[in-house]
């Protein structure tokens, strides 16, 4: 679902600048899913806005006011208007894994091939 600026009046994001936006929004999620926030990909690629933190998560126990850290990475300013969508919030499971301590683990084909390694 898109989220929207909560602002009480325009806010201006200067380039490199970056400003917490409220949403006006707080929900409360069952235990076990989670909330992700995610940047738009219209305004990142026509203004170089963005969210830092990307994707947000919203925790099953959070009851406060959803907030967006928005970031300029675009060469003009950019103005935030109340009611303007700044990102999209995906809702979905969240499974908590069990660890177990080992000495050694399993062989893969990759191995412990990193960054560029494929």
């Amino acid at each position: 679902m898109d989220i929207f600026a909560a602002v009480p009046s325009d806010e201006t994001i200067l380039p490199g600048q970056r400003k917490k936006i409220p949403t006006g929004i707080a929900i409360a999620l069952p235990e076990g899913y989670e909330a992700q926030i995610r940047p738009r990909s219209g305004l990142a690629i026509h203004q170089g806005i963005t969210l830092l933190n990307s994707p947000g998560t919203i925790d099953a126990d959070y009851r406060g006011e959803i907030a967006l850290i928005v970031i300029n990475h675009g060469v003009e300013s950019f103005i935030v208007q109340r009611g303007m969508r700044l990102a999209q919030m995906v809702i979905q499971r969240v499974y908590q894994a069990q660890w177990v301590e080992s000495a050694e683990l399993n062989t893969t084909t990759r191995g412990s091939g990193g960054f560029g390694h494929t």
